[in-house]
């Protein structure tokens, strides 16, 4: 069949989770998902003073596994299911590998990979009873490329490539489907500790090949469409949301480039 025109994403009657989604990026996925009439529930250690429209909070650490599976089993039970779970929260501050301290480094490692893991567990009997679901995590190029600076960080969103391709191999006959996408270089109301000044940030816009960094819309429509029956066959997928990529650096030193 072949579809002409707009193709709109309902996801009218599915409920949502999305971690770290009171802000930034989590916050614009968390609106993109209740614009296309999803039940959203965001989570936080602390309540953020204004929500969008049709989206819910509950005070949660997702970094502790009992916390986690108290989120999925409260949205369970106030919402009767739960369809989609979006791994969002995540970050990591500048450091030096040789000086950062081992509670610095496995703080890194909770949040950015086993805050995932703890999840996708709690939420796998629910959706598998549903009849199935989908679970995106919110990856990072730092997890496909030298991460100097982050290097926890890196080394957890590499992790948690393997750990999408592993759970959609392993839960593939429940029909939940597991995929990743990768975040590029963003605009985020952080960007000016990650790259600098507006100048900066500029010049770093500049170099991407589509002449600008992404933006939340960016990566929300991405996964916009991997929770929708449009990818009900794309399963541990990584999806690339980066704007073609960093220009590789040694071409600035060859002459002519």
């Amino acid at each position: 069949m072949v579809v002409s025109g707009p193709v709109a994403i309902d996801l009218s009657g599915k409920v949502a989770i999305v971690t770290g989604g009171t802000r930034g990026l989590g916050r614009e996925i968390a609106a993109a998902l209740a614009g296309a009439g999803a039940k959203v529930v965001v989570c936080g250690r602390t309540a953020p003073e204004s929500l969008p429209a049709g989206v819910e909070f509950i005070a949660a650490d997702v970094r502790d596994a009992e916390q986690a599976q108290a989120l999925v089993d409260r949205v369970v039970g106030r919402h009767g299911r739960l369809d989609i779970l979006v791994n969002n929260a995540g970050g990591s501050p500048h450091a030096d590998a040789a000086s950062a301290s081992p509670r610095f480094s496995e703080a890194i490692i909770r949040l950015n990979l086993l805050a995932p893991l703890h999840m996708a567990q709690a939420a796998h009997a629910p959706m598998a009873a549903a009849g199935g679901g989908s679970i995106v995590n919110i990856a990072s190029v730092s997890g496909i490329r030298p991460s100097p600076r982050t290097a926890a960080y890196g080394a957890a969103k590499a992790g948690l490539l393997n750990l999408t391709q592993s759970l959609a191999q392993e839960w593939g006959a429940a029909q939940i489907r597991v995929n990743a996408v990768i975040a590029g270089l963003m605009q985020t109301e952080q960007a000016e500790a990650t790259y600098g000044d507006a100048e900066a940030q500029a010049a770093v816009a500049a170099s991407m090949p589509l002449g600008r960094m992404g933006t939340g819309a960016d990566l929300a429509g991405a996964v916009l469409w991997l929770c929708s029956p449009l990818a009900g066959w794309v399963s541990g997928a990584r999806i690339n949301v980066d704007g073609g990529g960093e220009r590789p650096y040694f071409l600035d030193l060859v002459k002519g480039e």
